[in-house]
């Protein structure tokens, strides 16, 4: 009668892992004066020795992903990587992305961006790019200055990355500025558009936009690289301020023309970034769509989202795969950043 209890009881133990097989995960502290709290980061990492294993981002949604929590960093110097997720969204939810790339011999952190993360996203905050973008610099301060991270990190190698408003977030902190009149002019062309609609059902006028969308200037001149994974607000950048950007650029547009979706403003068919900045490259991935980039999404997902009258996210275009979709972005990303070479 002992060995089943025992069996069962260690089921629910964390498991060790092997230091080459999993990301080490930790959690930094964050001091942003723009905010009114100090923010937890989170740190992938390559590991340097054995820990537990814990889930991370595993929901009735979302499959989730295993870290290798807080084991002892493996000796090197590494590029880094600033991530920031999708408005909604959340930055454990990119572990799928961010595990990897730590793996592959890079420093990976993010955080919860306020005002736009899960069950804390609204349209009003969302218009306020700029908070989200003076995360990015805080960021960066507190990973540069930590006793464990900060001497293991490349400051010449430091890159942002971003998924849809994070997108936007990544191309502000690399220099764009914003024109509240081009957004106003684009939601009167595409009405339709997801992003226009979602601001609009939260009582957001887009021809009434904050005034701090054109005067503050967030370039970071510490980012080396950029990453922007379907960005919105494309259309509000301004040709000037795209032109001025000197980060290696790489837009990602999730899809084809029949599937991207109808607010991705990344590529010739949408705000022409990639023409519009000097040394950006574009690649599109695809079959995808827009929420292919979120996480793999568990076999009761697709019920619970429809029973919550939710986004369907878990669904894919015909032909797509999530974790093939993963893949491609995971090796277009790291060979970008020449990671793992």
């Amino acid at each position: 009668m002992l060995k089943p209890l025992i069996l069962a009881t260690m089921t629910l133990l964390p498991m060790m892992a092997a230091a080459d097989s999993l990301p080490g995960y930790d959690h930094i502290q964050v001091d942003a004066p723009h905010r009114p709290r100090v923010m937890e980061a989170a740190v992938w990492y390559p590991a340097g020795g054995e820990s537990y294993t814990i889930p991370l981002g595993a929901n009735p949604v979302f499959t989730g992903t295993r870290v290798s929590f807080a084991p002892r960093i493996a000796e090197g110097r590494y590029p880094l990587i600033v991530v920031s997720h999708g408005s909604g969204g959340n930055i454990d939810g990119l572990g799928w992305l961010a595990g990897p790339l730590a793996v592959k011999g890079a420093i990976v952190i993010g955080v919860n961006h306020p005002g736009t993360t899960s069950r804390d996203s609204s349209p009003r905050r969302t218009v306020q790019v700029t908070e989200r973008a003076r995360d990015i610099p805080a960021i960066i301060d507190a990973a540069l200055a930590h006793p464990d991270f900060g001497p293991m990190i490349d400051p010449d190698q430091i890159t942002v990355l971003g998924f849809s408003l994070g997108g936007a977030t990544a191309l502000h902190v690399a220099g764009a500025q914003m024109d509240r009149a081009a957004y106003g002019a684009y939601c009167d062309r595409f009405a339709d558009a997801s992003d226009c609609r979602f601001l609009q059902r939260g009582g957001v006028d887009p021809h009434d936009l904050p005034a701090e969308w054109e005067a503050t200037d967030m370039a970071d001149p510490r980012v080396s690289a950029m990453v922007a994974v379907d960005p919105g607000f494309g259309y509000a950048m301004t040709d000037d301020s795209l032109s001025r950007i000197t980060a290696r650029s790489l837009i990602i547009n999730l899809g084809d023309e029949k599937t991207q979706w109808d607010a991705t403003e990344a590529g010739p068919a949408g705000a022409n970034l990639v023409g519009r900045i000097p040394a950006a490259t574009l690649t599109r991935l695809a079959p995808a769509w827009h929420f292919s980039f979120l996480g793999e999404c568990t076999a009761e997902g697709p019920a619970f989202l429809e029973a919550e009258k939710d986004d369907p996210i878990c669904g894919e275009p015909e032909g797509g795969n999530r974790k093939s979709l993963h893949d491609k972005a995971i090796a277009e990303i790291a060979g970008f950043l020449s990671l793992g070479d």
